[in-house]
């Protein structure tokens, strides 16, 4: 297995041919052509882009970044034939399974922040994992990351007794809920009041007259409206007082930035699940 790339500055004069070939899926949304915006500024060349949208444009123009002689392919399989190193996905969750396919069989790596995933996502996922370097998060905020990292902390300095309640807000499109991100959350939640010997149980909203809070419980509450693209406050109270960490998102590029310098992170490693809290780490200690 060769070794990490290591990218090169954003100032470095170099030759389109020397950027990492990166194939972006989910293209022509959001979050796709934010990537798309932000890869040769990170040490990317865009070689592949598969939408089930706009198919035949050519993704830099719809970036608003230039023709890059890319066009959007509405098939998975355009991937294998491009010589894409690392995938960006940002599309939806059923196409995840074949996609972990395609990256087994081309040898890519897999970065990878779609939600909603099911059971069969999850298996895709770790399946992968056994032949190339994945990375799966709900929410590529470096910043998320830190406030993950914040409330583990928090409860194994509070202890057991404090109680945990994660409150998400984002605009009123979203399809899912609770969010990608405060699932998440609450796992590190439940996690941290394992370490201290606790139990948790997962409660979704609360009403009725039997709603008392029972001991335990780490309670999920979703928010929707306006086009709020993502908040999260989690809760910690105690006796006489109570701690709250909140994470704001005020553009969608930092999740493009988050999970580029995740895919400069996994290109060229051997096999395995990674986490974006294993790359903050990384830069931390270089």
């Amino acid at each position: 297995m060769s070794e990490p790339v290591s990218l090169v500055s954003p100032v470095s004069l170099v030759s389109p041919v020397s950027l990492v070939p990166l194939a972006v899926v989910g293209a022509s949304g959001r979050m796709g052509l934010a990537v798309v915006r932000g890869a040769e500024a990170a040490g990317f060349r865009v070689v592949c882009a598969v939408a089930s949208h706009h198919a035949g444009a050519d993704v830099g123009e719809l970036a608003g970044v230039g023709k890059l002689g890319v066009v959007i392919a509405p098939e998975l399989s355009a991937i294998a034939a491009s010589g894409a190193r690392v995938v960006v996905d940002f599309s939806h969750a059923s196409a995840l399974p074949p996609l972990c396919a395609i990256c087994v069989s081309s040898g890519a790596a897999l970065v990878s922040g779609t939600t909603g995933l099911d059971g069969e996502g999850e298996r895709a996922l770790d399946q992968a994992a056994a032949h190339v370097p994945v990375l799966w998060e709900p929410n590529m905020s470096v910043g998320v990351a830190v406030l993950a990292a914040l409330v583990r902390r928090a409860i194994a300095l509070l202890g057991p007794e404090v109680e945990v309640e994660i409150v998400e807000t984002h605009h009123h499109r979203k399809a899912d809920a609770p969010s990608g991100t405060a699932l998440r959350l609450a796992e590190v939640a439940s996690s941290a009041r394992a370490e201290l010997g606790a139990d948790s149980k997962l409660v979704h909203g609360r009403e009725g007259r039997a709603a008392k809070r029972t001991p335990g419980e780490v309670g999920l509450h979703a928010v929707r409206g306006g086009d709020v693209i993502g908040d999260h406050t989690v809760h910690l109270f105690g006796a006489g007082e109570r701690l709250e960490l909140t994470h704001r998102a005020t553009g969608r590029e930092l999740f493009a930035q988050g999970a580029l310098r995740a895919a400069a992170h996994v290109v060229g490693r051997g096999p395995g699940r990674v986490r974006l809290a294993e790359v903050l780490e990384v830069a931390l200690h270089a």
